[in-house]
This record gives C-alpha cells, structure tokens and sequence, in this order.
C-alpha cells in the first residue's frame, strides 16, 4: 500500500502539491481566526479586570461607557452608594485623545479620569506611586513611552507622571493615561475661549437669564456653562454575598439608568471587537 501511494504521488506530484497546499493554508487561517478571537477575548476581559468593578453603570439605553457614548450626572454616585448590596462605587471618564510627549511628539492614549483608591484606578503599579492629589498628577501604562518624572500636556495643563503600569489599554489597543477625576471632567467637557466668550454673550443677551431684578443669576448660570460635572460611568464593586443580576435589576428600577454586569459588558466589548476586526479585514 506504502509503494503504491509513494507511486501514485510521483505520477501526480503537482496535485499532491496543491492539495497539500490549500489544506496547509486553511489550517493555518483556521488556527489564526481562533488565536485572534481568543487574543480579543482577553483583551477584553483584561480591561474588565483592570477596571476593579462588578457592575458598570451607565446613560439610559446606551451600551457604554467602552462601546459608545455614554454621560452621566456626576452624583449619581452617591445615590448608587447608598443602594443595598452596593460595597464601593466610583465616577469614571474616559477620552481617546492625543497626548503631548516630552519629546515634542503626539501619541494616541485613552485619558482615564479616576478617583484615587476607587474603583477604576490601575490596580498595580511597576513603578512610582499611586496618585494622591486632587490635579496635575498622572500614571501611565508603558506603552505610552513615559517616564517616571516626564511631563505629559494634556489639553491645557501639564501633568507630572508619578506611577507607571502596564497592560492598560482600551478596548482599541490605545494605552491608558490615568489623572485624578476633576481634571479629566475639565479636559472632555473644556472649551476653547472664542466658544466661551460667545456663549456667554448669547446668555447675556437672553431676557431670561439677564433679569434686572434678580442679581447673581447671569453670574450663576455663565458658571454652569463653563463647568462640568458629568461623567462617563460609575463603576460598582457589590458586597460579598449579592449577586450582580439582583443589584443591576434594582440599580436600573429605581434609579433610571443602564445597568451591565461583567458578563454583559464582555459580551458588549467582544461584539464591538470583532465588527472593528471585520471591518479592518474589509479595507483590505
């Protein structure tokens, strides 16, 4: 039998080529779906962990604060704290921006506007420190090529990079950049002065806001144009003993927001994953 199939591949050796061939490939690209889609995977999961949350809550019929756009009053929080079976929650943003390097040069990063010790901050640290006041402080993954002691510019303000960690990417890949809450609100929400100035003047002009007798309430509204105090999402941590389905239930009821939990929102990440996959494999 050893001779005859050794014979009929000599008389057929080209065939025997190709065919070996397509097999080899389509084992190969098989092979290669299956190690992207568990790369995905844990990609996702890994943000999920990093994260530190149990629950993530979000804007009302919205699947943020990863896959799409999601805003929230930032004391919101505190009604979620004080929700049974809730041990922790925390505000979080997040922004993919473009960040100035100390070298002059711009990278791609997800700035990450965090409560220190809470919920969302980067779980460990291979360097540095964690960070400890209220503005101008950050941590960085490596990935980003930042140095303890660098000098990072995020929109207007400079922030000195105290902590490093690593394996804190977006679900896009984008490294994370992690400033205290108050100073991420002002860089998503800022605007550029001509924006401001013109706003305040539209205010100034309207009749409702500008009353004769009632002083301190242009003031008072111009103020509220200018500032911001919303977030992206509150991340939960539950107590030992409740389960995440029954709190998300009672979370969304009485407090009218979207309410994942972590088998949820992988779900969500890993869909979004492949449809970004897939559409990169269609350009090409």
């Amino acid at each position: 039998m050893i001779s005859l199939a050794g014979r009929d591949i000599l008389h057929g050796w080209g065939k025997f080529a190709l065919t070996g061939l397509g097999l080899g490939l389509l084992i190969g690209v098989t092979l290669t779906m299956a190690g992207v889609y568990r790369g995905m995977v844990d990609d996702a999961q890994a943000l999920l962990t990093n994260s530190q949350a149990d629950l993530w809550v979000v804007q009302k019929d919205t699947q943020g604060p990863y896959a799409e756009a999601s805003s929230i009053k930032d004391d919101v929080v505190r009604s979620v704290r004080g929700m049974p079976g809730v041990a922790q929650a925390a505000n979080v943003t997040y922004l993919t921006m473009q960040v100035q390097r100390p070298s002059g040069d711009e990278a791609r990063t997800m700035v990450v506007g965090v409560e220190p010790g809470k919920p969302g901050a980067p779980g460990y640290l291979v360097a540095g420190r964690q960070l400890t006041r209220d503005h101008y402080e950050a941590v960085a993954d490596v990935k980003t090529g930042l140095k303890l002691g660098d000098a990072v510019r995020v929109r207007r303000h400079s922030y000195t990079v105290v902590g490093l960690t690593q394996r804190m990417v977006s679900s896009g890949g984008d490294p994370m950049l992690f400033v205290p809450l108050k100073d991420a609100q002002e860089a998503q929400f800022l605007k550029d002065n001509d924006t401001i100035q013109s706003d305040r003047t539209r205010t100034a002009a309207n009749p409702a806001f500008n009353r004769p007798g009632v002083p301190g309430l242009l003031d008072a509204v111009q103020a509220l144009q200018t500032s911001s105090h919303n977030v992206n999402a509150v991340l939960v941590q539950l107590q030992a003993g409740w389960q995440a389905d029954e709190v998300a239930d009672a979370l969304k009821r009485w407090k009218h927001v979207q309410v994942y939990t972590r088998a949820g929102m992988e779900d969500i990440l890993v869909a979004k994953l492949i449809a970004t996959s897939a559409r990169q494999i269609g350009m090409f």
